[in-house]
Parts: C-alpha cells; sequence; structure tokens
C-alpha cells in the first residue's frame, strides 16, 4: 500500500529554510520519503518505534514527533531511542502544546518534551518551541553518530569548599577529579554498583534505586557504602528514568537513604536537586 502512493498522496509542506536545509511538516510519517533526505522532519505522528520506523529509512537530518502524553510503558516516544541508534537526531513535541496530526500547529505552538541524546548535542531542550528547535536541527551537527556509548556530563551549581555538584548518566564516567564532588548518575546502586561508586570514592552519591528489585537489590548498596564512609542516597525511578540522570536531576524524589546522607539533611520525598544541596553542603 505505502509503495504504490505516489507524492500527491504525500503531502507536505516547507516551512522553513536554514542553510539550505529544509523544515518539512507533514501531517503523519506515513508521508515521509525520498524528499526528505537530508532535511528536518516533523511528523504530526506519535513518536514511537513504528512511526520511527517510516521516517527512518529516508536519513532525514533530524526528526520529531508528537508525544501523545508519553503513554504507557513510554510508548509516544520510544522512537526516540530507536533513531539514535541509528544516528538521527529526533525529538518529541509536549502533546499539550501541539494537535496531534497537525503539523502545522506543532510547528506553529510546539514545545519540545523529550529529545535523544543526538538532538540534545545540536541545542535542543525540553521546553525550546518546535521552530527554534527545527532550526537547531538544520543548522548544528550531533559529532559521532556511530553506535556506543553517548557520554553526557554537566556541572551544576557553584563550587562550595571544594565541591560541585555533577550531573551523569553512569557512575562508571565519573572522573577522578569526581572524588571531590557530588554526583547525580542513573544507574542503579545495587551490590555491582557499590563497587564501581566506592572505587570512585564521591563526597555524595545519588543513583536510581533500580525500581526496588527482588530482595531489595536495587538499593543493595546503600548500606555497604555507609561502612565505607560514603553518603548517599537513590531516586524512586516511577519518578524519572533509569539512564537518565538529567531526568533524575528534573523530576526525580528520593526513595532510600543511607545514615551517612541522613546526617547532611537528606531525607526520603526530597527531590534529587534538594538531596544533591544537603549532600554538597550538609555537615559530616
Amino acid at each position: 500500500m505505502l509503495d504504490a502512493e505516489s507524492e500527491q498522496d504525500r503531502p507536505q509542506v516547507e516551512a522553513a529554510r536554514h542553510d539550505n536545509v529544509r523544515v518539512m511538516l507533514i501531517d503523519s510519517a506515513r508521508y515521509c520519503d525520498e524528499r526528505n533526505r537530508g532535511e528536518v522532519v516533523i511528523a504530526a505522528s506519535y513518536g514511537g518505534t513504528l512511526p520511527a520506523r517510516l521516517v527512518a529509512p529516508y536519513s532525514p537530518r533530524g526528526a520529531m514527533f508528537h508525544d501523545v502524553g508519553i503513554a504507557a510503558d513510554g510508548s509516544g516516544i520510544m522512537g526516540l531511542a530507536y533513531l539514535e541508534a541509528l544516528g538521527i537526531p529526533a525529538a518529541a513535541v509536549d502533546g499539550a502544546t501541539g494537535e496531534l496530526g497537525n503539523a502545522q500547529d506543532m510547528y506553529d505552538h510546539g514545545r519540545i518534551s523529550r529529545v535523544n541524546v543526538l538532538a540534545e548535542r545540536c541545542g535542543v531542550e525540553p521546553g525550546m518551541s518546535v521552530i527554534e528547535a527545527a532550526k537547531a536541527l538544520a543548522i548544528n551537527e550531533p559529532g559521532d553518530i556511530t553506535a556506543g556509548t553517548k557520554v553526557r556530563r554537566k556541572v551544576v551549581g557553584e563550587m562550595i569548599d571544594g565541591h560541585r555538584i555533577v550531573v551523569t548518566d553512569s557512575i562508571v564516567f565519573a572522573r577522578a577529579e569526581d572524588s571531590a564532588n557530588v554526583l547525580v548518575t542513573a544507574g542503579h546502586t545495587g551490590s555491582t554498583g557499590a563497587k564501581f561508586i566506592e572505587e570512585v570514592s564521591p563526597w555524595g552519591f545519588i543513583c536510581a534505586d533500580g525500581g526496588s528489585a527482588k530482595n531489595g537489590s536495587g538499593y543493595a548498596g546503600l548500606p555497604v557504602l555507609d561502612a565505607a564512609g560514603l553518603a548517599g542516597a537513590c531516586y524512586d525511578v516511577m519518578t524519572a528514568a533509569m539512564g537518565d540522570a538529567y531526568d533524575a536531576w528534573d523530576r526525580g524524589i528520593i526513595s532510600r537513604v543511607n545514615e551517612l546522607a541522613k546526617q547532611r539533611g537528606v531525607a526520603v520525598g526530597q527531590t534529587v536537586r534538594e538531596a544533591a544541596r544537603h549532600l554538597l553542603t550538609g555537615l559530616v
């Protein structure tokens, strides 16, 4: 059925042009075709894996989709990770800001809700307008697009008494200087996670609780790290994504705390940001 369609059956509208890169509006991912190679495509389909598969064969420079409120099990945005693996920057548009099935409305009024790492490298951020995001995808390069680990690292706030807060997706991305820092990471705090944390020996740490897991194995490292003299806590993976420390920093809520972290003022129910600041400045 798709192969039998002509270009007339796949309507597209040029919304803008940046450095000869066109920004194209399509009301359905089904309308993506050979015309869109190297272009930025704004598709008013949901951002799941199926629409991403419809777009991917045509290698757009970047793509945006509707997030349909994220949907159950993240199904409204799963296509972002799929496209990242294929080297395509992609983002989702907040469903409350743009109409599903109406790419023009998404372009005119939409705001970004989620991005993959490649789009992030192009300068696309949550909260940005779709118009701004489309331009960023058109004029900026994502860097290395081959399959492999994408290391993200951000220092937040100012140095206090020689310590900083560093946000990075995994403890395995820590650097030697992080022994003086509070690390907000997004791996689990189980036995293997604890081993890596102890090797780094940070000033403080926050990791994911691994969904608790059988026998509390998702946070079993907390008392072990207490004994090693390291203050830390876990965030609830039902409040922020596991594996995404930037999301944990923005939305995470603390679910578990070890004794040394309690002594610095960290408590269950605090935001990750609050807890990190207590770890940074609390009494030791």
